[in-house]
């Protein structure tokens, strides 16, 4: 067993992670002790998904949303904005088209190649 701290949104949680060699099989889950998260707005879709996905180009923190579905952006529009390490960075479009739908929320934490914003 490890005891790791793992701080999530400023709070600090101390865990213990059982480490399995490949032939081991798993052991069976323990119960979480994470706090409930409010639960966040739900997306704003419009419809279909549109033909190209806008991914995160990092994990982070979701700190600005700044289109909605339906708006019309330029190449090189702000969609996005994500925090990383402290540092906000816009994700941007990448060709000119329409909003189709928003995957996510202000403040919802996102993974690498997360579906942001879709455009048609």
């Amino acid at each position: 067993m490890k005891n790791l701290r793992i701080t999530v949104n400023g709070t600090a949680y101390d865990v213990q992670v059982e480490e399995l060699g490949e032939s081991a099989a798993p052991a069976a889950p323990a119960p979480a002790a994470a706090p409930k998260a409010a639960p966040a707005a739900p997306a704003a879709p419009a419809g279909a998904k549109g033909s190209t996905e806008v991914k995160a180009p990092m994990p982070g923190t979701v700190v600005n949303v700044v289109v909605s579905a339906g708006q019309s952006v330029k190449a090189g529009d702000d969609l996005v904005f994500i925090e990383a390490m402290k540092m906000e960075t816009p994700v941007k479009a990448p060709q000119d088209g329409t909003v189709a739908t928003v995957e996510v929320n202000k403040g919802e934490a996102v993974d690498s190649g997360k579906v942001l914003v879709t455009l048609n």
